[in-house]
């Protein structure tokens, strides 16, 4: 039974959360300060996203997934100030991360590169009481596993330069893994086993109306094949968006965004998985509303969309 226990716990619990371990979701696209700290204050404004993700409909114990974001500008946009709380459910685990992401931005002729720093915490735990199992006098799924917090932190460069971009970025520096003997989590620093990003686009203005917006992410990890994700989006009068993206042979997704006015906007993700849960799942859904403080009349970054 005590090795049942344990892989359980491998199930549904972050076990490895070494530096390449990275979740990356469709919102990264409409939401770079997710993969990249530096981008903090990009957006020329303060703004707050909401950002709620459902995964793999139709599987009982599928991650559920909230995301709140905001930053700004300050010092003549020198400095830009991040804040991402995160709440992920998988089953019967619960995990927050509460991050505040710091970058700073030099203006480069024509362009701008920012270098950012996120540090914050993450907590989770598991409840165990909340599993239907075969022994019902089983203590140990009696008693809840206690709230573990570890620190965490990351790192990005980030450019501009008319109506491209390009970024850089370690989403994790610090690494750890849980020791099932002292009921803690051991830390580890080993850049060997980064998880890099690669994140890069342009807008192609096809009319006065009409833009076209290709870009791409690429995961470098230690020891696994190459992660890259496509994708394609058309802006109609900086109003509509629509697009397409495409992951590794693992994954078909569809955006649509509309901005209300000036100030708010609205976006829909669905993302269907090519992998073995494809077949027994409904696709995956992730909702934005977004609400910019002022109105701006052009975008600092390409990305901004």
């Amino acid at each position: 039974m005590k090795s049942i226990f344990r892989l359980f716990i491998l199930l549904l619990i972050p076990v490895n959360l070494a530096g390449q371990l990275a979740p990356v979701t469709s919102q990264y696209v409409l939401n770079p300060l997710s993969i990249n700290p530096a981008y903090a204050g990009n957006r020329n404004a303060l703004n707050i996203a909401l950002f709620y993700r459902r995964q793999w409909t139709g599987i009982t114990g599928a991650p559920e997934t909230m995301t709140l974001a905001a930053d700004a500008p300050f010092l003549d946009s020198k400095l830009g100030l991040g804040f991402i709380i995160t709440n992920d459910k998988i089953g019967v685990t619960k995990n927050t991360h509460i991050l505040t992401n710091y970058a700073y931005r030099i203006s480069m002729d024509k362009g701008n590169l920012s270098f950012g720093l996120g540090a914050g915490i993450m907590a989770t735990n598991t409840a165990w009481s909340d599993l239907v199992v075969l022994d019902p006098g089983d203590e140990s799924f009696l008693i809840n596993s206690r709230v573990f917090v570890v620190p965490d932190f990351s790192f990005g460069v980030y450019y501009t330069n008319g109506n491209y971009f390009g970024g850089l970025s370690i989403p994790k520096l610090l690494g750890y893994k849980f020791n099932f003997d002292k009921n803690k989590y051991t830390f580890s620093f080993n850049p060997g086993q980064y998880n890099y990003l690669i994140n890069a686009g342009y807008i192609y203005p096809l009319s006065q109306k009409i833009k076209l917006f290709p870009s791409t992410l690429v995961t470098i990890s230690s020891g696994e094949k190459l992660l890259i994700d496509l994708n394609g989006y058309v802006s109609f009068n900086d109003r509509i968006w629509a697009g397409v993206s495409y992951r590794n042979k693992r994954s078909l997704g569809a955006l649509f965004q509309f901005a209300i006015n000036n100030q708010l906007r609205m976006a829909y993700t669905y993302d269907f998985d090519f992998g073995p849960l494809g077949r027994y799942s409904n696709g995956s859904h992730e909702i934005m509303i977004r609400y910019e403080f002022h109105y701006k009349l052009d975008a600092i970054s390409p990305v901004d969309f």
